[in-house]
């Protein structure tokens, strides 16, 4: 039977959001219904919630999540009632060409429910496949994954978009080394995700730029060895000076901005990297001189997802974070009610938050 949950609901472009009852189906072939337990108010939901996405509303928001699963349907082997997960929105499908290659993390074909859940008869469209703003919803299977239970729920969750993305960026995507140096443009989440990920990786010098000293001031919690404000100081010039005169080994940029790429390809060293995890938006457009990209060499990458494998990494960053080696539970700045997500929209605007936790 299906069952009546509380969820949040973006009814319509740029409309306030509300706490409405949806309808969530008993899982199909390859599905789960999962009760989610925490769900992290991530930049993407706002940008669902903005139509910066697509049009598809109303949407059911929220995909940074953890829970556990309550219901499985036919064929699902790999999660069981009771294991305690954290969802991820790239549910590899082991078939495709790269999967078959053997680099799952860029999967071409992966997927979600085939079921819809719905809000008074209409259709929700899930933010990223996984619309967990609520007490249950469903997903694939293949989103699912095991983690030890014995994390906390609202720490947890945070790797299944954010804080995965950011660490990935630097670890995966990136492939920082020991005694790298690394600058990070943009320290929200992601950026603060990245800046521990390099830290984690053994990077020797971690450069964090934001225009937002409160931002700065987390970033060297992360493991940021020096800041720079971007609003007094030219981002450029200022990583130049402190590596030497060179420029940083890798430079991630977690802002999704041309203005700020533009620093982060002119802010690396010669054959080093850039690597984009910020998301642009539709419109945006980037002009660079051919000569340049020719003449620094190096590699320019796009990080999907911080190229993750959630069955192997998850895990794994969780199994660090309770070894002390990780600080996860630096991510969360408070915890919320699911009727108080509007409100924390307006305060990660403002950069007064890292994350707004949704804990039910």
């Amino acid at each position: 039977m299906a069952q009546e949950v509380r969820g949040v609901i973006a009814p319509g472009k740029n409309e306030p959001v509300r706490v409405e009852t949806i309808l969530v189906p008993d899982p199909g072939p390859g599905e789960a219904v999962v009760k989610v337990q925490a769900c992290g108010v991530c930049h993407t939901d706002l940008h669902y919630k903005q139509g910066g996405i697509n049009d598809e509303f109303p949407f059911l928001l929220g995909h940074e999540a953890a829970g556990v699963v309550e219901a499985v349907g036919e064929g699902v082997e790999e999660v069981a009632p009771g294991d305690f997960v954290v969802l991820n929105w790239r549910a590899v499908c082991g078939r495709c060409r790269a999967c078959a290659r053997g680099r799952p993390w860029y999967c071409f074909d992966t997927h979600n429910a085939r079921q819809k859940m719905t809000w008074e008869g209409t259709e929700l469209s899930p933010a990223l496949g996984i619309g967990a703003f609520a007490e249950k919803t469903l997903v694939a299977a293949g989103q699912c994954t095991k983690v030890d239970p014995s994390v906390s729920p609202a720490t947890a969750g945070l790797l299944g978009c954010g804080v995965m993305a950011g660490i990935g960026a630097a670890i995966n995507t990136g492939q920082v080394g020991r005694g790298d140096t690394v600058a990070v443009i943009g320290c929200g989440g992601v950026g603060d995700a990245a800046i521990a990920g390099a830290r984690l990786a053994g990077a020797a010098k971690i450069i964090a730029v934001d225009v937002d000293d409160r931002k700065l001031t987390t970033a060297e919690k992360m493991g940021a060895t020096h800041t720079v404000n971007s609003r007094t100081a030219d981002p450029v010039a200022a990583i130049r000076e402190l590596t030497g005169g060179f420029g940083a080994d890798v430079v991630i940029e977690a802002v999704g901005r041309p203005e700020t790429y533009e620093q982060a390809f002119y802010a690396r060293d010669l054959a080093g990297t850039v690597v984009l995890v910020g998301v642009p938006t539709p419109e945006m457009r980037l002009e660079l001189p051919l000569l340049d990209v020719f003449g620094r060499g190096g590699a320019l990458k796009s990080s999907w997802y911080g190229d993750c494998l959630p069955s192997r990494d998850f895990p794994m960053l969780v199994d660090l974070h309770l070894q002390g080696r990780l600080d996860l539970g630096t991510f969360v700045t408070e915890t919320i009610a699911l009727d108080e997500v509007e409100k924390a929209f307006e305060r990660m605007n403002g950069g007064d938050v890292l994350r707004s936790v949704v804990v039910l």
